[in-house]
């Protein structure tokens, strides 16, 4: 049950007693008007007005002065609660801006967040790119690699071979020097036309074969000695043109692209004439059914990139002979045994595989590089690179053949150092039949005790280059200390004496080239001692 307020309950009994009064009081006056007792009713009308005054005060005035008192009260409240709206609306409008900066700042930081994302994300893209494209070419570094270990490896057992093969062929250029020497001697004694003449005819001339054989050996073995000269190679392949044309036969045909601008290079005519007709002939014989042979000549500079990609090939800049070929193509396999000596796809009786054996090694020794691009079916490309030099190129001939020396006899002196004993017997004799005075020696310490006699005299000496205990360099150098005057001759099969190569490059060293003819030992000797 709800209790009553207490000041309520108050002025409600009040209000009950003075209804009470009242009704009493009016009792009374009705009372007294009806006596005409009007005194009484006066008074008793006074005390009513001031019992109804009393009751009204306390029944109205105090609660109104209450509700006054509440009203100031509740108006100082209202003051107050103003003060405290007009603080807390501060302290919102100052919470507001607050946390407007921060949403502010949040915006910022959020842009500053995004822009961080799609810069990381950006730098995370080009990054992946980045390592793919590395991967792409570690892969390409990785193949280029295999390939060039593949052709270290090629490079190293060619040179393996190179070194086998110069080796024979300089000892059998000793071999065939007798042979062809001596059959020259019975040639001479004996009649044209008689079975003795032709069968030594036979003999010669399958010596002379051997040699072109040896020679090829040496090309491949760069060991041949070769006349350096500045040279163009557009003129080169003008002066083959007609020559290649009756070779290579009516089924095929030539064409010819020369640079106009084409640069010189260093290297030896006859050899580079023997390059380019091994290339169109190996071409030939890959087209049984005709097609075309492209030679073509270029300036090219190649960078690091390019020259990497070959074992020891420097950028630089070159001048590039190209042949190419509509042909059958070579495999792989065959790609990877084409430079070896002996190395043919075709029928025994249509090729030695010293072709392109002799063309490297040309290229080599003449400082250059050489690369095949072929596939079955596709034809094949020859690639050479040689020097470029800045000299210009002067015209070049080829040297005429070596004038047959006269017969008339020779009164000079001569020591002729040669280890191998047929040699030198056959030398010997050749030359003291041309009148020439010989003193010979089988070795360096031999040759030296001839020359400390001083009471001999002395034009000429004519050496082997390689022999063991002392080179010919060598003696050279210590006999040219006790008789300067003399001139010197070299001959060899081959040549590996640094010295020597370098005087034969620049031409000032007399040398020939075992195996040589008669004619060519006796006109070496004459410009030798004419000189």
């Amino acid at each position: 049950m709800t209790r009553m307020d207490p000041a309520f309950s108050r002025r409600l009994a009040g209000f009950l007693l003075l209804v009470v009064v009242v009704s009493i009081g009016l009792t009374g006056l009705m009372v007294a008007g009806s006596i005409r007792h009007y005194g009484w009713a006066v008074g008793l009308g006074l005390f009513m007005a001031f019992v109804l005054v009393v009751g009204l005060r306390v029944l109205l005035l105090t609660p109104l002065l209450d509700l006054v008192r509440r009203i100031s009260l509740a108006g100082q409240d209202v003051l107050a609660g103003d003060e405290e709206a007009a603080r807390l609306n501060a302290l919102l409008e100052e919470k507001t801006r607050t946390l407007q900066q921060e949403i502010e700042e949040r915006k910022v930081l959020e842009g500053a967040l995004k822009k961080t994302k799609d810069s990381l994300e950006e730098r995370v893209a080009q990054r992946t790119d980045d390592l793919l494209r590395a991967n792409q070419h570690l892969e390409r570094d990785i193949t280029e690699r295999d390939l060039l270990e593949e052709e270290l490896r090629q490079s190293q057992k060619m040179e393996a071979i190179g070194q086998l093969a110069g080796g024979i062929a300089h000892d059998f250029n000793n071999y065939l020097t007798a042979i062809l020497g001596y059959s020259n001697l019975l040639l001479n004694r004996l009649t044209p036309g008689t079975p003795d003449y032709e069968d030594l005819e036979q003999i010669k001339l399958a010596g002379e074969r051997s040699a072109a054989l040896t020679k090829q050996l040496l090309a491949f073995s760069r060991r041949q000695v070769l006349q350096f000269t500045m040279l163009d190679l557009n003129e080169i392949v003008k002066g083959m043109e007609s020559l290649l044309r009756r070779l290579i036969g009516e089924p095929i045909r030539l064409a010819f692209h020369g640079d106009p601008q084409l640069g010189t290079v260093n290297t030896d005519h006859g050899q580079m004439e023997q390059v380019i007709l091994n290339l169109v002939v190996n071409s030939r014989d890959a087209m049984p059914q005709g097609g075309i042979i492209t030679i073509e000549t270029q300036n090219v500079e190649l960078d690091e990139i390019v020259a990497g990609r070959h074992t020891g090939l420097t950028p630089g800049s070159y001048v590039m002979l190209i042949v190419s070929d509509t042909g059958t193509g070579m495999s792989g396999e065959v790609k990877m045994h084409l430079f070896e000596p002996f190395f043919t796809t075709k029928p025994k009786d249509k090729g030695t595989g010293l072709g392109l054996a002799t063309v490297f090694g040309i290229i080599k020794q003449s400082r250059g590089h050489m690369w095949v691009y072929s596939e079955v079916g596709r034809g094949s490309t020859f690639k050479i690179c040689l020097p470029r030099v800045a000299k210009p190129a002067a015209i070049h001939k080829k040297p005429d053949a070596p004038q047959v020396a006269g017969r008339a006899k020779r009164t000079e002196t001569l020591l002729l150092v040669e280890d191998e004993d047929p040699v030198r017997h056959l030398m010997e004799r050749l030359l003291k039949e041309e009148g020439y005075t010989v003193l010979a020696a089988g070795h360096g310490e031999e040759a030296l005790r001839i020359c400390a006699d001083q009471t001999l005299s002395l034009h000429a000496v004519i050496t082997d280059v390689v022999m063991p205990g002392m080179t010919g360099p060598d003696l050279a150098r210590k006999i040219a200390a006790l008789r300067p005057t003399v001139k010197f001759l070299y001959m060899s099969g081959y040549t590996e004496h640094a010295a020597l190569a370098l005087g034969i490059l620049e031409g000032k060293t007399a040398f020939l080239q075992k195996p040589f003819t008669v004619e060519a030992l006796l006109q070496k000797i004459r410009e030798v001692l004419d000189a």
